[in-house]
């Protein structure tokens, strides 16, 4: 069966050509490479001298750098969702969601910048890389309501914030060359995710604005 080239919905179009699905193979190797190299904001021109092709040739396979990132991307996507499937038994729930949340981080880790350019697109739609995020989204999506169905976590938590806490976490260990680092923020943000993490929030808050005004009146 002829190779299709996806639309930027994920629905098959038209077959490539012999030359065409070689160059678009080249162009995907070379990204990998690139993207591996100088991270996710690595030149396209040289991604498309890397590839022997010219930069429409790229441009007319992969209209935008999130569109090649996404191919770049896929396999590692697809792995994700697939621990997702793994976890789904797993007890207790927010331990599953927590594997799976570093499994995110290591996904995001993949290159320099790329925290960044996947966050962005957790919160867009209709673009290559929009509908990869998506697809993650659904699976920690299925993660988090166990959790939240067995009441070990909040239930007014959204994926797409905790997903962003993870990216933010992965970009902290990236500058501060510390993969240690978005471990311990991993922790961090699951603890304040606990059901009971919410009223000792509450209670420290009320404690603070007790404390304030004696506070700015022993100052008078």
């Amino acid at each position: 069966m002829q190779p299709r080239t996806p639309s930027p919905n994920g629905q098959d179009v038209r077959p490539l050509r012999a030359d065409a699905r070689r160059n678009y193979d080249l162009l995907v190797a070379a990204a990998d490479l690139a993207f591996t190299e100088r991270g996710a904001d690595a030149s396209l021109e040289d991604i498309a001298r890397r590839a022997g092709v010219g930069i429409g040739t790229l441009y007319r396979h992969f209209p935008t750098r999130e569109a090649l990132l996404a191919k770049v991307l896929d396999e590692g996507a697809l792995a994700i969702v697939e621990r997702a499937e793994e976890l789904r038994t797993m007890s207790p729930p927010t331990a599953a969601l927590t594997a799976w949340l570093e499994a995110v981080i290591g996904y995001v880790s993949t290159y320099s910048g790329l925290s960044k350019a996947l966050a962005a697109s957790l919160v867009e739609t209709g673009t290559e890389l929009g509908c990869t995020c998506q697809r993650m989204t659904g699976a920690g999506e299925m993660l988090l309501g166990r959790a939240q169905q067995a009441g070990e976590l909040r239930a007014d938590a959204k994926i797409c914030d905790v997903m962003l806490g993870a990216h933010a976490a992965a970009w902290a260990a990236e500058q501060t060359s510390e993969p240690a680092v978005a471990q311990r923020l991993l922790t961090i943000l699951i603890d304040g995710l606990r059901v009971d993490a919410a009223p000792r929030a509450v209670a420290a808050k009320r404690t603070h604005r007790r404390a304030t005004p004696r506070r700015a009146a022993s100052r008078r």
